[in-house]
């Protein structure tokens, strides 16, 4: 049996799992009884079992370095995380209230600029930004959404209250680890999946691949969709070839795909060209048309920004959507939720100083 006992003093930390008492938090205590009654060598068996499937599916991330870049497995703590169903029901409100509100804001500084002309945010902390695209003026992607997938960084203070540390709107990554976590704990903890109601996250892939075909400009039944990577020494190359896999998109670089005189993108392929229709990108801005962007990059696709302005093609996330993740603008994120929604923020950010106040 595994002794668990807190020894860190009350008030540094939140512990997830167990209260400063030493009993287990609301929706840990099967969990703690779980863990408790382990052998150390059951343990053991399972740490190396966990290893052992992390291993077999190949999930792996890139670490660079000044002299080498290595290829490292993933890291996965063997205790799970518990959140019981009401904080999660809080937490997923509060995040599809953020993203809506970051939409809005896109969709308006892009266009009418509301917001700025009425003092809300600085209008230099927009333009001024080096992810202000201004060749995206004038734009309003299909639903006026820019930002279809968000990775919103959460930390908990010494209290247990979630707050948001940041949004990732470029390129946010990720998701494959999460799902692949999941797959591993299954294998690892049979009985613990067994024996609880445990929210699936199986279907993301599905629910991916549906927003991603809903973006297609052409009424097809069948949009052609590709996932476009920097390639296999981009750190979240593992994530892109695992997402082109699940949604059964192919995966490009950009020297597959070009743009023609129909302002149409294509990709080239042994049995001839065909016409993309949406195109889920993991490359920053600066690096997707060397025509329009930046003239030497080698990682995008010539004309891409003027075929997406003509309307023949879908990009997501939308070209620019960064500025609403710079970490300035990130302190006016509530008043963003305030002007556009009239709601307070369900979730709160981190305590932020601007340098900029007096």
């Amino acid at each position: 049996m595994i002794q668990v006992t807190p020894e860190i003093a009350a008030g540094q930390f939140f512990d997830e799992l167990i209260r400063a008492d030493g009993e287990a938090r609301p929706g840990a205590d099967s969990l703690l009884k779980f863990l408790t009654d382990l052998s150390p060598e059951v343990l053991s068996e399972k740490r190396t079992a966990l290893e052992a499937a992390i291993k077999s599916q190949g999930i792996s991330f890139l670490v660079y370095s000044d002299s080498m870049n290595i290829d490292r497995s993933w890291p996965l703590d063997l205790v799970p995380r518990v959140m019981q169903a009401s904080e999660w029901r809080h937490t997923e409100a509060g995040l599809k209230q953020r993203l809506k509100a970051l939409n809005l804001f896109l969709n308006d500084v892009y266009n009418e600029q509301a917001i700025l002309r009425d003092g809300i945010v600085p209008t230099e902390l927009v333009t001024d930004s080096p992810h202000y695209i201004a060749l995206a003026s004038g734009m309003k992607p299909l639903f006026e959404t820019w930002a279809h997938i968000c990775g919103s960084d959460l930390v908990r203070d010494h209290r247990g209250q979630l707050f948001v540390l940041e949004d990732n709107l470029r390129v946010p990554s990720g998701v494959s680890y999460m799902l692949e976590n999941r797959s591993v704990m299954k294998q690892v903890y049979p009985e613990l999946f067994r024996n609880h109601h445990i929210l699936p996250v199986s279907q993301y892939a599905s629910d991916l691949l549906d927003m991603l075909n809903a973006l297609s400009p052409r009424p097809v039944d069948h949009p052609v969709i590709v996932v476009l990577t920097p390639g296999i020494y981009n750190s979240a190359y593992f994530e892109h070839s695992y997402l082109a896999q699940q949604i059964g998109a192919e995966l490009v670089q950009g020297s597959d795909l070009f743009v023609d005189s129909d302002d149409c993108v294509y990709m080239k392929a042994v049995e001839g060209v065909s016409r993309v229709d949406v195109i889920y990108r993991r490359i920053d801005d600066t690096f997707l048309d060397p025509e329009a962007l930046n003239p030497d990059s080698v990682l995008g696709v010539p004309g891409l920004m003027r075929a997406w302005r003509a309307g023949k093609v879908s990009i997501a996330n939308a070209p620019g959507s960064g500025v609403a993740d710079d970490k300035v603008l990130y302190a006016y994120v509530p008043e963003i939720i305030q002007y556009y929604l009239n709601e307070k923020p369900i979730l709160e950010n981190v305590q932020t100083y601007l340098c900029s106040d007096p």
